[in-house]
């Protein structure tokens, strides 16, 4: 194992490593065409064990001959892995690595087609222009949690492969098929495949979320919104029924991750 320790930051090694703070990444493309950051060692286990391919580790100094460290390193057989002090890491990184103490640098999957991601899916999230990072990846921790099948992605959502979105997932993102619409193909296909479609909206005279008959649709595709405006006009539109969350007086909404938890585990396959 080609372990390589830094001692500052001249060498230009480890650029993938460079700048990943989410403001600095929101500002450019992801570290490179074709690559994504697995942080944290649970996350990159599940990469690894979904078949992603690594490029390089970035590891603490204190890991790098632990058994923990030992155990990624293995997975990873001829690939460098970057080490130094913890104050060489930050300034690399942008960010105090702690208890992930682990990043690795991975080739991208390649892209899915969305007839094939839905093709056996009984529950499907279409995610339309959510911006958010973290929101993207609770969104999908949720659905590999409560029995989602897919998540698809409009042309404007975020990457789910962003590094914030990848470790609030926990690994969860290599569990549940995805794919990206292409312009607004997602809800032809869906119906075109049986599925219901029910937009998530704060409507009046819609579908409660309690309503008995949800659950019932053998196949449901439930669509979600931008966090400050929801979903657009254009897409209810197409929606075959629009469907609210009750709640208490005075409170007309929620996260729109914490929406798509509710809605995942009301609509679930009994």
């Amino acid at each position: 194992m080609d372990v390589i320790r830094l001692t500052d930051l001249a060498a230009g090694e480890p650029g993938l490593f460079y700048h990943l703070t989410d403001a600095q990444l929101r500002s450019r493309q992801e570290p490179e065409k074709g690559v994504f950051i697995a942080e944290g060692p649970k996350v990159v286990h599940s990469a690894l064990d979904a078949g992603c391919v690594p490029i390089s580790l970035l590891m603490r100094e204190k890991f790098v001959d632990a058994p923990l460290g030992r155990q990624i390193m293995e997975k990873c057989p001829g690939i460098p892995v970057y080490t130094g002090t913890d104050g060489v890491l930050s300034q690399l990184t942008g960010f105090k690595l702690q208890r992930s103490w682990v990043l690795c640098a991975m080739r991208r999957p390649a892209p899915r087609r969305v007839e094939d991601v839905i093709q056996n899916a009984r529950r499907v999230a279409l995610l339309e222009g959510i911006t958010e990072p973290s929101n993207v990846g609770a969104i999908f921790r949720s659905a590999a949690a409560l029995g989602a099948d897919a998540i698809l992605l409009s042309p404007t959502c975020c990457d789910p492969l962003h590094r914030r979105a990848v470790r609030v997932c926990m690994g969860s993102i290599f569990q549940v098929p995805w794919a990206r619409a292409e312009g607004e193909s997602a809800l032809p296909l869906l119906k075109e495949a049986g599925f219901t479609v029910a937009g998530l909206a704060l409507k009046d005279n819609c579908w409660s979320l309690e309503d008995p008959r949800l659950p019932a649709f053998p196949r449901l595709a439930l669509c979600l919104g931008t966090e400050d405006t929801g979903l657009t006009d254009a897409t209810l539109n197409q929606c075959d029924l629009i469907v609210k969350i009750p709640m208490a007086p005075g409170i007309d909404s929620l996260n729109v991750a914490a929406a798509a938890a509710v809605a995942f585990w009301q609509t679930r396959v009994r």
